[in-house]
């Protein structure tokens, strides 16, 4: 076990050494920078501030605005004006962030309308019925969620601690044949697997590659620039669909491959 670990950590140093070169490094959230819906570690939030001095950073994920803010933002103690170089895609691409003039502010934002809501609401209830879906006994909050730009369903509900969310995950989840499902009623949405126990659906286009054409676009960058760093980039997976944009990727494990790979970036830095 410990000589696969030590093999993984070379391969992912050589990783960042081979890519200390390039201008923006997008990471996924959950998953990748943190454990599902929990706050960003002090370690590898002092390396993202790290990397903020070297590079320009961008963090995408499923989570709205106040998510990424309770999540990710406040636990970032850089100095303010470091936050220049740093952008959050929050709702899988569905809206983009950046600092200015000393606040986050709305760059963009592709709110679903009233009647895509009601459709993607009436596609989940139908969706239900058609795999006969048994709900679990305790749900910790909202199970669909209106996120502006994505609707999100959670199978324990929005507020579910991990450890609940990693068993259902193992034993129960449903969600590839809700996701064949909903696809019946939803044809011209995009619909996605989330984390442990979720379902993103959002307008058509409106996905992680989505976001990081939209960064390099108003960053004036091309491909060859970017580097993107995600614990699902398997076919099936919430990151797959970021291999669309033809940017270089890196597939991490958990949060601790992901400071290795940071840790051997910034060596290369000078």
């Amino acid at each position: 076990m410990r000589n696969k670990q030590q093999k993984s950590r070379t391969k992912l140093c050589k990783s960042g050494r081979s890519l200390s070169t390039k201008k923006i490094i997008m990471f996924d959230l959950d998953g990748t920078l943190t454990k599902s819906k929990t706050v960003l570690g002090k370690e590898i939030a002092s390396l993202l501030c790290r990397l903020l001095k070297k590079k320009i950073v961008v963090v995408l994920g499923g989570g709205n605005y106040t998510q990424f803010k309770n999540q990710f933002l406040n636990s970032l103690k850089c100095a303010k004006a470091l936050f220049k170089n740093l952008f959050i895609l929050p709702v899988s691409g569905g809206s983009l962030y950046g600092f200015q003039n000393g606040k986050w502010r709305m760059i963009y934002k592709h709110t679903l309308t009233a009647k895509e809501k009601t459709k993607v609401q009436a596609a989940f209830r139908k969706a239900f019925y058609d795999i006969s879906y048994i709900p679990p006994k305790k749900i910790y909050g909202g199970v669909i969620e209106n996120r502006g730009s994505q609707i999100t369903f959670s199978a324990l509900g929005q507020k579910a601690p991990l450890n609940k969310k990693k068993v259902w995950n193992i034993k129960t989840d449903v969600r590839p044949q809700l996701r064949t499902a909903l696809k019946k009623y939803l044809p011209n949405f995009e619909i996605r697997l989330g984390g442990l126990t979720s379902i993103d659906v959002t307008k058509k286009g409106i996905n992680k590659s989505y976001g990081v054409t939209e960064i390099m676009k108003l960053l004036s960058v091309s491909r060859k620039d970017v580097v993107y760093i995600g614990d699902a980039l398997y076919e099936g997976g919430n990151d797959y669909v970021v291999k669309r944009a033809k940017i270089a990727t890196v597939m991490v494990k958990d949060q601790e491959e992901t400071k290795d790979f940071i840790r051997c970036l910034l060596s290369e830095q000078k």
